[in-house]
C-alpha cells in the first residue's frame, strides 16, 4: 500500500522532515480498501461530500455533491451516488467518462470528522434509480484507498437545513433560480422553459440578490 500512496516526491519530504516512519505507520494503521461497518454508517449519515476528478487538461477539479441524508449508498463494497440535474456541462461526469480516477471527501462539521475515499468511478446509465429519487443516472466508485483523517483542524459548523432543491421521494424539485435568467432561457428544456415563464424571468441583478440572500 505504501508504494501506491507515496512517490519519490513524498518520500523526499518525509525524509527531509523526519516523518517517513510516521507516514508508513499511519498507512498501516488507517488505510484500507474495503468499507468497514463504521465507514458505511458514517457515509449513510452524510448529506454532502466533495468530489475530485481529473479534467481534460490533466488538472484536478473539485465539486460539491449534496442530497438528502443517505443519498450515497454502499453495495458490495462499491459506492453509489446519483447525478442530479445540473447546469448541463457534466464536468465531473464527463471527466469520469474519460478518466476514472476520483477522490471523495466526506465531512461532518458538527463532531467533527472526515473520511477520504480514493477510487475508480464509472457512469451507470442502466441500473434502476428508484432508490435515488431525481437521479438522471448513477455513479459507481470502486474504492482503492479508504481512510479517516485527523479532525483537529476541522472547524465546527452547525447544520441548519437541507437544501430545498434536493429531489423529493417522487423525484420532483423546484426550478433552479438561475434557469429564470433570460440568457439561458432558449436553451432550456421545454419543461424548464415553461416553468421559468410561469415563475417569471429574472434580471441578473434580481438573481444576484437572491444568491446574496441565500435563496439561490
Amino acid at each position: 500500500m505504501n508504494e501506491v500512496m507515496f512517490a519519490e516526491s513524498h518520500r523526499e519530504l518525509q525524509d527531509r522532515y523526519g516523518q517517513r516512519a510516521l507516514a508508513d505507520r499511519t498507512v498501516e494503521a488507517i488505510v484500507h480498501s474495503e468499507f468497514t461497518e463504521q465507514d458505511i454508517a458514517f457515509i449513510r449519515m452524510r448529506d454532502f461530500f466533495f468530489l475530485s476528478s481529473v479534467g481534460p487538461d490533466g488538472h484536478p477539479t473539485v465539486s460539491y455533491k449534496g442530497g438528502a441524508p443517505g443519498f450515497v449508498h454502499i453495495e458490495n463494497n462499491e459506492l453509489l451516488f446519483p447525478c442530479y440535474d445540473g447546469n448541463g456541462m457534466f464536468l465531473s461526469t464527463g471527466n469520469i467518462a474519460a478518466d476514472p480516477k476520483v477522490g471523495l471527501l466526506f465531512m461532518d462539521f458538527e463532531r467533527p470528522r472526515r473520511l477520504r475515499v480514493q477510487g475508480l468511478a464509472r457512469l451507470d446509465e442502466t441500473s434502476p434509480r428508484e432508490a435515488f429519487p431525481g437521479a438522471m443516472f448513477l455513479i459507481r466508485v470502486a474504492p482503492v484507498q479508504i481512510f479517516v483523517n485527523c479532525p483537529r483542524y476541522v472547524h465546527k459548523h452547525a447544520h441548519l437545513e437541507t437544501s430545498r432543491y434536493v429531489p423529493k421521494q417522487d423525484g420532483s424539485a423546484p426550478l433552479a433560480e438561475w434557469k429564470r435568467l433570460p440568457v439561458v432561457h432558449d436553451v432550456l428544456s421545454p419543461e424548464d422553459q415553461a416553468a421559468a415563464e410561469e415563475a417569471g424571468l429574472l434580471s441578473l441583478e434580481e438573481y444576484q440578490a437572491k444568491v446574496d440572500a441565500g435563496e439561490g
